[in-house]
């Protein structure tokens, strides 16, 4: 349901853009980070520690409440649940205003480091490969730390609450390592307006 949501709004808004860039572009809007990011900013993790009052320990309740995972399953089920209620149609437009901030962001930002530093590397016939050099946490709040290593040097490292986030960072290092300029964002490139 999110998806269709967001792929339609994506496609009457933006008709000139490819296939391929809307996808790229729906795929981080619908990520669990930005479900998270949108369930922080819609409360429902305090939602989640006033409701869970008496049933959890405070501290366990209060991790819980900001933990990125716990919120984006919130936000998913909450949708859902409106879905089942109230049908596709009456909810599509709040679901894309819920959701708008984190389009312009993949609108107007570079979200994909990794693809780039690949088909720079292969336009040279050079490759990367990620390690894992330290995840530190409890399972349910880690931290990694990976480098984006190119014919074995280190050309960037980078920190994040998952290995994609970390190894996102990385390749964003090892691009300007290499003095690779990033892509224009998206609407830059395709040359649209952001409100459609």
């Amino acid at each position: 349901m999110l998806e269709l949501a967001i792929a339609r709004a994506l496609y009457e808004g933006h008709p000139a853009f490819s296939e391929g860039r809307l996808a790229k572009i729906r795929s981080h809007v619908v990520s669990r980070h930005s479900c998270a990011v949108v369930a922080r900013e819609l409360g429902l993790g305090e939602r989640l520690f006033q409701t869970g009052r008496g049933v959890l320990a405070r501290d366990e309740l209060e991790r819980l409440s900001r933990n990125r995972n716990v919120l984006a399953d919130l936000l998913e089920a909450a949708l859902g649940a409106l879905f089942l209620a109230h049908g596709f149609e009456k909810i599509e437009t709040a679901v894309v205003g819920a959701f708008s901030g984190r389009m312009e962001y993949a609108l107007t930002s570079f979200v994909d480091h990794k693809t780039e530093l690949q088909e720079a590397l292969a336009r040279k016939a050079r490759s990367v490969r990620y390690e894992v050099l330290e995840a530190e946490g409890p399972p349910h709040d880690r931290r990694f730390t990976c480098a984006a290593v190119v014919d074995g040097e280190e050309l960037g490292r980078g920190t994040g609450q998952t290995k994609k986030a970390a190894e996102q960072e990385a390749a964003r290092q090892a691009l300007a390592a290499l003095g690779v300029e990033p892509r224009p964002a998206a609407a830059e490139v395709e040359g649209a307006s952001l409100t459609g």
